[in-house]
């Protein structure tokens, strides 16, 4: 069997093409920013490829593009804001109502992407983003007595993060904590002058390559993400991983969080709350990575890929 993954949004199509069976034959296409990368150049190299299961991770023309040239069977990935933001995009939503109904299968990085799917096709499946064990590993927390070093790792994003809830949220522990940031996201510049506005002082960090964020995470003792979705991203599951607490918010609403702890962070006084408890409380970490383990482990991960792909070609 040969897979030909299109894209590789949020590094899940590395991981899971790196722990298929070795009798795989696999073949990633990536692409650019470059507007004839992501255009005439991703068509050309969909429209060279040839395997026997395609999947496309992400929603919006890669998927497209080998919707229509015929590329079968297909899967789409849909890992956040292809469904989130452009599902009703007034130009790309078309493209990504398309891909939900053409494809052969529709899989979903979170619990919440289910329901913004299933009025357009009910076998919608969850699959959980994989978090590669070789890159992410844990490393013991170091022991100081000074403030608690706390990362705020996502990209600034207001109305899609909530870094201004977090924000405010961090001000309220700046006598307690010493706080970095990454610098990216659409309002970046704006989250340093509201928390300058607010006394909190922020040590920016400059972006770095995907494998290069375990240093970030090792290099602190709480990471902080998003409020406003109510699933953990990426970036909570590869700080968990090595063994690093997350605080996030993550709705009770969604059952396959099951037991993972601290629920419904979703304001600024449960952020304070949340940060705190994990300066004291073991039990939150160890919660924390019993769940990424028994979820996202990569070989489990892929093990039901292929139950999906079997599914379909027989």
């Amino acid at each position: 069997m040969k897979i030909v993954m299109i894209n590789d949004c949020a590094f899940a199509a590395e991981t899971l093409l790196r722990y298929m069976p070795t009798n795989i034959e696999k073949h990633l296409i990536t692409r650019t920013r470059n507007p004839l990368s992501k255009t005439f150049g991703i068509a050309y190299q969909i429209l060279r490829a040839h395997g026997d299961m395609y999947q496309a991770n992400y929603l919006l023309q890669d998927c497209y593009i080998a919707s229509r040239l015929g590329k079968k069977p297909l899967v789409g990935y849909a890992v956040g804001s292809d469904l989130r933001v452009y599902l009703r995009h007034w130009t790309w939503g078309r493209v990504v109502r398309h891909n939900l109904k053409d494809c052969d299968r529709i899989m979903v990085s979170t619990p919440d992407l289910i329901n913004l799917a299933k009025p357009f096709r009910q076998d919608v499946e969850y699959l959980p983003p994989p978090v590669d064990p070789e890159l992410f590993y844990p490393k013991p927390i170091s022991i100081h007595h000074g403030k608690k070093k706390v990362l705020l790792a996502s990209n600034s994003s207001w109305q899609g993060k909530g870094t201004d809830i977090a924000i405010r949220a961090l001000s309220k522990l700046k006598n307690e904590i010493d706080a970095s940031i990454i610098a990216q996201g659409p309002d970046f510049y704006k989250t340093l002058e509201l928390a300058s506005s607010l006394g909190l002082a922020l040590d920016v960090l400059p972006k770095v390559p995907h494998e290069k964020m375990k240093e970030y995470y090792w290099n602190t003792d709480i990471v902080v993400d998003q409020f406003r979705v109510g699933c953990p991203g990426t970036i909570v599951v590869e700080a968990i991983a090595c063994n690093r607490p997350a605080v996030t918010y993550v709705s009770s609403a969604f059952p396959q969080y099951g037991e993972l702890p601290l629920k419904d962070v979703d304001s600024e006084d449960k952020i304070v709350e949340a940060v705190r408890e994990t300066f004291t409380n073991a039990n939150v970490l160890r919660k924390q990575r019993e769940y990424v383990t028994a979820n996202h482990e990569p070989t489990a991960v892929v093990k039901k890929l292929m139950q999906i792909y079997s599914s379909l070609i027989g």
